[in-house]
């Protein structure tokens, strides 16, 4: 019986091939899409999937009070994660890492190579799941110059990733470290990303300051003992780092593992989300795309009514029920969903390398895995019920009777649910015109943000070697290339965050504890960044002058009031903040942007302080070329930087990479876009081509009176573009809402403007013209005694 069916599908499919091709083509291109979409969302869902105790894994992040408002950090003191495991029964183990990767050169002897990597603790091994692929994990950092590199990093420096423990790699030329163990490559979807480890302890043992509490320096995760009351943890842990830090106005908690990727954000020390929203947006997204192709399918099929009316009238003559019916119908649309489903998988595996390329992922199809077929299958059975359930009851339903007499079916309901259909795909579709249109504005509306410096023609460089301890003399070599305009260091990247402090006073400052973010940098640093001094000046050239000189943000100095003018002082407190020390303020610089791109930046004190620089800043001359003038400051790094392989970076592309997540959603939005208006123009096309057969004659007549080709163009056109008219009508106020709540994420946005809409719905007319179009003046061009001789 079941062979009967599928046999009778067959013939009918093969009989309107056409329409067949176009209801395939249109599921294949919606599944395809959609399918895509989910393995984007498997990816995030998955983060850090691939450790075995991930439910168990927290971090440890403080909140921290400033000024009646809370800040979220990751940065806890390096004397945290010991304490706490020596003193709390719940805690299992905890693994301390340095904050941020640490940037290292490499020698093996022949080659150098830059490494990014991070000092942590052994129990990372254990806690974390890392495999070995060579090396014991047990003795891994039994030596304090132990090195455990990555698969990756094994081939760069030893061209293998075997044999290659007890080699010595030297770190920035200074001490060598023995490579002991080798570990697999890791995934793309770990919060914990290195190309190589070093033992902690050795890392804490060179920087002895961080042998206070109040040195928020690392990171510290925790594993918890299974069935642990993480919220009572909580609860003791704040009070346990307010008795050992009693001046800290922080809150520390637990961070699960679980939350890391999806759910980061925070806003005054409450949850607000994160990679989440993205996640719910695109599974939206990618049942909407589905949903579009059923509808498209729904379209064809019921527009073919009258095709398959004589079929329906004759099988129910010679038995058929109509439940025999609604079966081969809906069997008919999922051997179709199922047809589509397979060439989906075609065709996701072509797309997948260029989808990865876009959005920086290693997605693999991983059609060996059950829950992916799982998945593809419910698609396909969930797509082709929805697609086959309206047409499958709306044939079914005919008069056999009636439909051998030649009367015609009213069809009144059909075609009133055909036209909300497409006014359904069409109302989605310029939704989706008008979010990718914002989306592309609000990018540009940052990046074109006066920020405060000039990123263009702007080099950054890591401090190696001597530069440091020789930029005076490498500075005046870089000035007599011609090319190069200035330069100058600083401790922190300039368009990132860096230390921030409470600490800082003034006379008549309250306790409210200022967030002040502090910076070291060397003179002409204003100069070479494009800072502007609003009033006094950049910090002099000498050993001793300015050593007890401070430059300010204008938004620091509204905030000290009279005391934030040229001449006063900004109290720094010793490391214990027992003793204070004046600094006199001797310039003023315009706010600039850091950190958050979309937030108002934080006030920030400049102190002149030549040692510990991590970064040079290297200003292109405005009239030099940027290719050539990069050939000069390597032969000048590579005479006097001898030893270290030449690396730099332009600011204004470290610029752009920062919103990597919005240029995400909007190039995402761009392709949805376009997909949604594919398969709504394929079931546009279809009923248009379906209006014109049913109205061959009444065409035919028409002319015969006189009608212009034209004029019967426009009367087949204007039945689908009030329809496209009315879904801007209803998207217009849908997508506004929509966009202004993904707007309201960012304190500096851009407007909306009444002018995307109009364009939105401008652009889907045109394309509903162009679709409809054809078949409009293929129609109206005929020889209408052709259409006449046959009636």
């Amino acid at each position: 019986m079941i062979t009967n069916y599928i046999r009778t599908a067959v013939r009918s499919l093969w009989k309107n091939k056409v329409y067949s091709f176009l209801n395939i083509f249109g599921l294949m291109t919606g599944i395809a899409c959609a399918g895509i979409i989910f393995l984007w969302v498997e990816d995030e869902v998955q983060y850090n999937s691939m450790h075995e105790k991930k439910d168990r894994l927290y971090v440890v992040l403080q909140h921290w009070q400033y000024d009646g408002y809370k800040r979220t950090f990751w940065s806890t003191p390096a004397l945290m994660g010991p304490a706490i495991k020596a003193e709390f029964p719940g805690v299992a183990n905890i693994c301390r890492t340095t904050e941020e990767p640490v940037s290292a050169m490499f020698n093996n002897g022949s080659t150098a190579y830059y490494a990014s990597g991070m000092y942590a603790d052994s129990s990372l091994f254990s806690m974390f799941t890392f495999p070995f692929v060579e090396g014991d994990v047990r003795t891994a950092f039994s030596q304090p110059y132990s090195l455990v590199i990555t698969e990756r990093t094994a081939r760069k420096f030893f061209g293998q990733t075997t044999n290659v423990t007890g080699k010595m790699l030297k770190m920035d030329n200074k001490q060598e470290y023995m490579v002991t163990g080798v570990l697999k490559d890791l995934p793309q979807n770990s919060t914990l990303r290195f190309e190589w480890l070093a033992p902690f302890q050795t890392y804490f043992n060179q920087n002895k300051w961080l042998t206070s509490w109040d040195a928020n320096a690392v990171n510290n995760f925790v594993e918890m003992v299974p069935g642990t009351d993480v919220a009572a943890f909580n609860r003791q842990l704040a009070a346990y780092v307010k008795a050992k830090f009693s001046r800290a106005v922080t809150t520390p908690f637990l961070f699960s593992m679980n939350d890391w990727r999806l759910r980061g954000d925070f806003v005054d020390g409450k949850p607000a989300g994160g990679r989440i929203g993205y996640v719910r947006l695109f599974t939206i997204i990618g049942w909407i795309i589905i949903f579009i192709a059923c509808i498209n399918f729904m379209n064809l099929a019921t527009a073919r009514s009258e095709k398959r009316s004589k079929e329906v009238g004759v099988r129910k003559v010679l038995g058929a029920g109509k439940g025999r019916l609604i079966v081969q119908f809906i069997g008919e649309a999922m051997m179709m969903s199922f047809v589509a489903t397979l060439l989906a998988v075609v065709i996701i595996s072509l797309l997948l390398p260029a989808f990865n390329a876009m959005v920086g992922k290693e997605m693999v199809l991983g059609l060996q895995h059950p829950s992916h077929w799982a998945a593809l299958l419910a698609i396909a059975a969930v797509t082709g019920l929805v697609a086959g359930s309206y047409p499958s009851l709306y044939l079914s339903s005919f008069n056999p009777v009636a439909v051998l007499k030649g009367i015609k079916m009213p069809g009144g309901s059909a075609a009133f649910i055909r036209k909300g259909l497409v006014t359904v795909q069409f109302t989605v579709s310029i939704v989706l015109i008008i979010s990718t249109i914002i989306i592309y504005q609000q990018i540009e509306h940052v990046k074109s943000r006066k920020l405060g410096y000039n990123k263009d023609k702007l080099l950054e460089m890591n401090v190696t070697g001597r530069m440091g301890h020789d930029f005076a003399a490498i500075r005046q070599d870089l000035l007599n290339t011609g090319l190069i305009e200035n330069a100058a260091m600083s401790d922190h990247v300039t368009i990132e965050g860096g230390n921030n402090t409470n600490a800082f006073r003034w006379a008549g400052s309250s306790d409210k504890g200022i967030l002040i973010s502090n910076r070291s940098v060397t003179p002409a640093f204003f100069a070479t960044s494009g800072m502007e001094l609003k009033e006094g000046r950049d910090f002099l050239p000498g050993a001793t002058v300015d050593s007890f000189s401070v430059v300010i943000t204008e938004s620091l100095s509204r905030i000290m009031g009279a005391e934030g003018n040229i001449g006063r002082n900004l109290l720094i407190p010793d490391e214990g903040e027992v003793n204070y020390y004046p600094y006199r303020i001797v310039g003023i610089v315009k706010d600039y942007v850091y950190g958050d791109m979309y937030g108002k930046p934080d006030p920030v004190a400049f102190f002149k302080r030549d040692n510990g620089p991590r970064v040079m800043y290297i200003r292109v001359a405005a009239n030099a070329d940027p290719e050539q003038a990069v050939k000069s400051i390597e032969q000048v790094m590579s005479k006097d930087n001898p030893g270290y392989p030449f690396a730099f970076r332009f600011v204004d592309e470290q610029f752009n990479a920062m919103f990597s997540s919005e240029q995400l959603i909007g190039r995402l939005s761009r392709v949805f876009a376009s997909l949604a208006i594919i398969i709504s123009c394929l079931g546009l096309f279809g009923l248009a081509a379906y209006t014109a057969e049913r109205r061959t004659k009444e065409i035919g007549i028409r002319k015969v009176l006189g009608a212009s080709v034209a004029g019967i163009a426009r009367l087949l056109s204007m039945e689908f573009l009030k329809l496209v008219l009315l879904s801007a009508v209803i998207a217009f106020p849908l997508s506004w809402g929509i966009m202004a709540r993904w707007l309201d994420q960012f304190s500096y946005r851009t407007a909306i403007h009444w002018w995307v809409f109009i364009l939105a719905g401008g652009i889907a007319v045109l394309i509903a013209l162009v679709t409809i179009g054809y078949q409009a003046i293929k129609t109206a061009t005929q020889n209408p005694v052709r259409s006449l001789q046959a009636e």
